[in-house]
């Protein structure tokens, strides 16, 4: 090993001069080898158009391998990382939401003469992703993607309206056996937005089940049967206009879910005979009055008497805001603690979290909007040691026009948080190599790197009219691995403006980061 002298010290004593001179190692260059693959891979011919920004460290900060690493391109659902972190750092891993349920007038024999509250707390999940044993649960495949026609979403075995049923028993509880007034929904503690990325975009104080109508078709018996249609969670809220067809086996699936007015809308296509069931959702526009109408008739399924039409509220107005003092607490519902929220965020790519956790941030700097908790998630990211000259964003998801980010930011958020108590909370909710999340299918099972990448992926692809292709605008990569001796190195790795066929689509990229994963795993320090 090449060895530098730094000089420490000297002293003069009578007659002899001591010069003290200690040998200490210069930082290890990345393996030759290393680098030849890595080139081999980015330098490719299928990316002649394209731009690549990467950056890997050894746990010292060490480059092992750079590639443009202080070019700012759009980083997609790497975007999350930042989001994230933000998120934990201004409020706690372990901080909860709890959403109240007031009431307001006289209550008389168990005949509430008034209004019943309910305060959103802005939980993004509202008990919707809590299994029968307590525990966050999500899948590979998120729900929320089966709008952009993911056939392969899938519903978590959790109940989407567990929250709202224990609020309505504990009013029952609380001596409410009827309400003759109103129920309704204090949505005041941020404002309203739209997401930046795909799947349902409405973020509000209110969410239940991620603010969609789930809606699963199953095929009938044989070619000609009609396929059976269920939504969830089910409310008279909706109306719903069913009519899928099930096709010959080797048919190829076709179900569009079609708004046709005010909280009504059809589902047409065709499903194979044989075939698994397919999930699609109808995105809600208005989550205040979906909680309100979903709130009611949980009220009515728990044995209270709400008299409050499920359609429409009635006139009632909200009490000034904060001002709750004067009202009786008539239940009380305690979410997961946040790290479960961004946990999901993270493994799955959650557009709607990550879009309300900036909104969050805010409401705990004392403010109501999503730019204000950005500006809030800057500082915080800048402490953390990360250049704010190389990060730009504009929602928290990934899709905004404006987010762009360079691999070096990246990396100095990684090893940032790597460094902080939030750490363990953070790397947990991060995707593993070919094991789960976003990164469940993208090596396989005999893969050396599976289990050993624990990382965010991103995906922001466009269609390309002119060509009749699309364009991959960003594929994205960012996180944290061992290599095959055990050492520990931060990443990130960032391609941009791929064109790509129809039939490629983004997969093909998406095995490449995770090849470039393999082979920083075998050939790395």
């Amino acid at each position: 090993m090449r060895r530098a002298l730094r000089f420490l010290a000297w002293a003069a004593v009578p007659a002899v001069a001591v010069v003290l001179l200690v040998a200490v190692p210069a930082p290890a260059r990345p393996p030759a080898r290393l680098t030849s693959l890595l080139d081999e891979v980015v330098t490719g011919p299928d990316y002649a158009h394209a731009s690549w920004g990467v950056l890997v460290t050894d746990a010292d900060g060490n480059p092992v391998y750079a590639r443009n690493p202080d070019l700012m391109l759009a980083p997609a659902s790497v975007t999350k990382l930042f989001t994230c972190a933000a998120a934990l750092l201004a409020l706690g891993a372990d901080h909860v939401f709890e959403t109240i349920v007031y009431r307001r007038g006289l209550l008389l024999n168990g005949t509430l003469r008034g209004d019943l509250v309910l305060v959103a707390s802005g939980d993004p999940m509202m008990g919707g992703r809590t299994d029968a044993g307590g525990k966050t649960v999500f899948k590979d495949k998120d729900h929320t993607y089966a709008g952009s026609g993911l056939a392969e979403a899938e519903l978590t075995a959790t109940d989407p309206l567990a929250a709202l049923d224990k609020l309505a028993k504990q009013v029952k509880e609380s001596g409410v056996n009827v309400v003759e007034g109103d129920v309704l929904i204090d949505d005041r503690l941020f404002a309203r937005t739209r997401g930046s990325g795909s799947g349902p975009d409405a973020v509000s104080p209110i969410t239940v089940n991620d603010n969609v109508i789930d809606i699963t078709v199953t095929p009938g018996a044989k070619a000609g049967d009609p396929a059976a249609v269920r939504t969830r969670p089910e409310t008279a809220f909706f109306h719903v206009d069913p009519l899928v067809m099930t096709a010959d086996e080797k048919a190829k699936a076709d179900i569009q879910v079609v708004p046709v007015g005010p909280n009504h809308f059809a589902v047409r296509g065709r499903v194979p005979a044989g075939g698994q069931p397919l999930v699609r959702i109808h995105p809600v526009d208005d989550p205040t009055l979906f909680a309100r109408a979903l709130f009611v008739e949980a009220l009515r399924r728990n044995g209270v008497r709400a008299e409050a039409s499920v359609v429409r509220p009635m006139n009632a107005s909200l009490p000034p805001r904060g001002d709750t003092g004067s009202l009786t607490k008539a239940a009380t519902y305690t979410s997961p603690p946040l790290k479960d929220v961004t946990t999901v965020a993270l493994k799955v790519s959650h557009n709607l979290y990550a879009s309300t956790l900036p909104c969050l941030v805010a409401v705990g700097n004392g403010q109501t909007t999503a730019e204000a908790g950005l500006r809030k998630g800057h500082s915080l990211l800048t402490e953390l040691g990360v250049d704010a000259g190389a990060f730009s964003f504009g929602g928290g998801a990934g899709g905004a026009p404006s987010d762009c980010v360079s691999a070096r930011a990246t990396v100095q958020l990684l090893r940032g948080m790597a460094g902080r108590p939030e750490w363990a909370a953070y790397r947990a909710g991060l995707p593993v190599l070919g094991v789960d999340g976003t990164l469940a299918d993208v090596v396989g099972r005999d893969s050396p790197a599976r289990g050993k990448v624990l990382a965010k992926t991103g995906t922001l692809i466009w269609f390309d009219a002119a060509n009749d292709r699309f364009l991959l605008r960003s594929k994205a990569l960012a996180g944290t691995m061992a290599t095959r001796t055990g050492a520990t190195l931060f990443f990130a790795m960032f391609v941009n403006n791929v064109p790509v066929s129809r039939e490629t689509g983004s997969g093909r990229e998406g095995r490449v980061l995770g090849r470039l994963c393999e082979i920083l795993h075998d050939n790395g320090p």
